[in-house]
């Protein structure tokens, strides 16, 4: 039997109530959700839990949860996504999460129970689970349980040999001597290097923890937060989150390692520091260096929020959330969120500064820009048979790699009517060396309400003429000295 991935820590039930507000109440200056849908979800622990079963291995996920219905329906829950569950028993109500959202956009949240504390001792099959596994991942929510004496003396017991990864929480304790991983976010990384002991600091970090660094010292704070907490913790390494900046793993060399994250668009991050944790114990329960299990855990909970995170979550298909968004999908998500999409187009062969200042420009007119990319087939019949230079696929990836960049998508024919029709952005932007007039796609995309314009382009930047220019260097011939 393949050996379990084992999710130690607090279960929560989440629900979404979401649906349309077309107008407000009459009594008050606040939305009315129309017959909104009432959507369930595992929280905390239990979401973490859930989200590992898209990898190989079983998963058991120790918990306390209570004798009410909301324990049952989480329960239920569990186990339709396949997850084998080892109940402490809860004093108490079971904790609820519930957010109030108006098409995608939260509008308040409300909490219900989670005061009691885990009834009993560990059970004989938790002990057992921890000692199969082959790796566990700590989930605190800070309700009490991962600070219990016995969980604590458990999961003592087995670091040494079971790869571990501890996603801390603030009001929890901090992890045991000797995880593999710690995984706090940001603001987490910060509470607890505030909090560290002066003895265990790294010259220095006492400074810079506790500052409102500007960006360019974003990450020399970060590391030094994750030193300190590396030595305070005696952990193997500090993987410290940074939402859609990826994340800064730090290691027992001191050396810290920054993986960026690919864009995820305008969406809810509710749930990605449970994928991030839950891919990197997964992977380091596959044999994986740190290094590695951080680098893909950072592509997969980007994947994860730009596939709607936590709220597109089902028990039927808990892996669905996974998956990369398509340009179609990140539109439909920034639409429903009321943000503006923007929609540009070209060949960008040979991506140049000219290229770079159009696309920032167009990127800052909405909350994300989809770069419709003419096919290599659509830039042969335009440009001629010895283009383009870069293959599309190098050419989206390039493009995907800036910054600006939220999306492409390839198309075949000479012009983009066939996937604005699709894509349906409320701006359609090109550079101003087109006027609007002279835009075939102008009249399409006013027919939907949008709107075409130009933008501002650096005169004298051409692919043509930087090609123009390579060709001269190579043929012009080369003087030899008297």
């Amino acid at each position: 039997m393949t050996a379990p991935l084992v999710v130690v820590g607090d279960a929560l039930l989440d629900r979404d109530l979401d649906g349309p507000a077309a107008r407000l109440a009459p009594d008050a200056p606040v939305p009315v959700l129309e017959a909104p849908q009432d959507r369930p979800r595992p929280g905390g622990a239990g979401l973490a839990a859930a989200l590992a079963v898209c990898g190989a291995r079983p998963v058991v996920l120790v918990t306390a949860l209570g004798r009410d219905a909301a324990g049952d329906e989480l329960r239920g829950l569990l186990a339709a996504a396949g997850v084998e569950v080892v109940d402490l028993g809860l004093e108490g109500d079971t904790p609820q999460k519930v957010r109030v959202r108006a098409a995608g956009q939260s509008l308040v949240r409300l909490d219900y129970g989670g005061a009691g504390a885990a009834c009993g001792p560990l059970p004989a099959g938790a002990e057992r689970a921890l000692r199969d596994a082959a790796a566990v991942l700590v989930s605190d929510y800070g309700r009490g349980l991962t600070a219990a004496s016995d969980v604590r003396g458990a999961l003592a017991a087995v670091v040494a040999r079971v790869p571990t990864v501890w996603d801390p929480h603030p009001r929890g304790t901090g992890p045991v001597p000797g995880v593999r991983v710690a995984t706090p976010n940001r603001s987490e990384a910060r509470h607890f290097a505030q909090t560290a002991a002066p003895a265990a600091s790294p010259a220095g970090a006492r400074r810079t923890a506790t500052a409102d660094a500007g960006e360019a010292e974003v990450l020399a704070v970060v590391t030094a937060q994750a030193r300190e907490l590396l030595a305070r913790w005696r952990a193997a390494g500090v993987a410290v989150t940074l939402g859609a900046r990826g994340a800064l793993l730090v290691g027992a060399d001191g050396t810290p390692l920054a993986v960026p994250a690919p864009p995820a668009g305008a969406a809810d991050p509710c749930g990605a520091g449970d994928r991030f944790a839950a891919t990197t114990a997964l992977r380091l329960a596959d044999g994986a260096l740190p290094s590695e299990a951080v680098t893909e855990a950072v592509h997969a909970a980007s994947a994860f929020v730009a596939a709607g995170g936590a709220s597109a979550w089902t028990a039927t298909n808990p892996a669905a959330p996974a998956e990369p968004v398509s340009a179609a999908g990140l539109a439909a998500q920034v639409r429903a969120s009321g943000g503006t999409v923007v929609a540009t187009g070209g060949c960008f062969d040979l991506l140049h500064a000219g290229h770079v200042r159009m696309l920032e420009a167009a990127r800052a007119l909405g909350e994300c820009l989809i770069v419709c990319l003419n096919s290599d087939a659509s830039v042969r019949r335009l440009k001629g048979p010895e283009r383009p230079v870069v293959t599309a696929a190098d050419r989206a990836a390039v493009l995907t790699g800036l910054a600006c960049v939220d999306a492409v998508t390839v198309f075949e024919q000479d012009t983009p009517e066939a996937v604005l029709a699709t894509l349906r952005p409320h701006v359609w932007a090109k550079g101003a060396d087109y006027a609007v007039r002279d835009l075939p796609e102008a009249p399409l995309v006013a027919s939907w309400g949008g709107q075409a314009v130009v933008l501002p382009y650096l005169d004298g930047r051409s692919t043509t003429r930087m090609l123009q220019t390579a060709l001269a260097s190579t043929t012009r011939p080369t003087r030899r000295p008297s």
